[in-house]
């Protein structure tokens, strides 16, 4: 800025005060306003432009610390998810080693219980804990909670239904008994993509109930003849609803288990039949696991298939009928664990019943 100017402005007004023609000549009094008004104007326009141009520079220091202070959060947000990320890692980890450690010290304490009361072990259940799939721990873990759990809902609904609770508490109890087979579903999955053939097997079951397992559970229309004759009488229109669900749940139970025998006439004609050698064994290796791996769908088809049966079911019978229904598949698989507890617990020297000679 020229700091001068100013004074030459002052200079120019002076100059409106000339004698045009004389000394003794005065300008007019329009020609002094209007080169007031002009200067006035010129100062007017000069005087914010120097406030601008440094409020400008102000405002882009501003913005570069904004930038810098933004660009600062972000890497320190990134780091602290990070850490987080590696935290729940370690935590995810220490839980599959605690769910692990529990596992051993109850398969230790089953066998320490099957050598006191003299019965066989089911060795079947035993393992090494090296070979252990951390998605089956974590099943056997959650299986063991969910049956108790199951235990607790049952009895909840057997009182509701006992004490004639209302129609939308009963509602409420029997959706509760629904959800929770559900989960039961939702964890059998997770386990089918761990290991199909550790549910296939029936190894996370006790031994009695394993005599009725059909991949991985129970035929919903066994489950069905069961809870039928609990809900007598019956209106005609759903007897007839119930009749179609019986007949379609056979027909994908016959596809299901006709897959299953061709997979495994596949397998045995690929281990049996074709000779081993070292350029092939490799190649025949994977295509067998391959075949395994395929046992996944089978599980995952047969659980649902199990839970649209109760599902329709459950839409087919009122409220009562329903709970009914459920309380009766409830009895049943506590009687199979009873039994299999009697059954496993029972004197050595008894483990045959004498004949008797007519």
């Amino acid at each position: 800025m020229d700091i001068y100017e100013p004074f030459q402005q002052v200079s120019m007004w002076g100059d409106s005060f000339k004698v045009e023609g004389g000394l003794n000549s005065i300008a007019s009094p329009m020609l002094l306003v209007n080169s007031n008004t002009t200067s006035m104007e010129n100062k007017s326009e000069y005087i914010p432009h120097e406030p601008r141009e440094h409020s400008e520079a102000e405002q882009e220091i501003t913005n570069n610390k904004v930038l810098r202070r933004l660009a600062q959060n972000r890497e320190a947000a990134k780091k602290s998810r990070e850490r987080k990320k590696a935290y729940v890692k370690q935590l995810e980890s220490s839980r599959l080693k605690l769910m692990q450690l529990e596992l051993e010290i109850g398969r230790a304490r089953k066998q320490l219980q099957g050598i006191s009361t003299g019965s066989a072990l089911d060795t079947s259940f035993m393992g090494s804990s090296e070979t252990i799939n951390p998605g089956i721990v974590a099943f056997e873990i959650e299986y063991g909670n969910w049956v108790d759990e199951n235990h607790r809902r049952n009895e909840e609904l057997r009182n509701a239904f006992q004490t004639n609770a209302s129609e939308v508490q009963l509602r409420l109890v029997v959706q509760s008994v629904l959800n929770h087979y559900s989960d039961l579903f939702r964890m059998k999955t997770d386990a089918a993509k761990a290991d199909p053939l550790y549910l296939i097997s029936g190894v996370w079951k006790p031994s009695v109930e394993r005599l009725f397992l059909w991949i991985g559970g129970s035929r919903p229309s066994q489950l069905l003849n069961l809870i039928v004759p609990q809900l007598e009488p019956l209106s005609d229109e759903q007897m007839f609803s119930i009749k179609k669900l019986h007949l379609s749940s056979q027909q994908a139970e016959d596809a299901l288990s006709q897959g299953l025998n061709k997979l495994q006439e596949s397998l045995v004609q690929d281990m049996a039949f074709v000779p081993l050698n070292a350029a092939n064994h490799g190649i025949q290796m994977a295509i067998a696991i391959d075949k395994f791996e395929g046992l996944e769908g089978f599980v995952i088809q047969a659980d649902h298939l199990r839970q649209q049966t109760l599902i329709h079911m459950s839409r087919i019978l009122s409220t009562h009928q329903a709970a009914r229904g459920l309380i009766a598949l409830g009895e049943y698989f506590h009687r199979l664990r009873t039994i299999c507890s009697l059954w496993t617990s029972r004197p050595f020297d008894s483990m045959r019943s004498p004949r008797i000679t007519p």
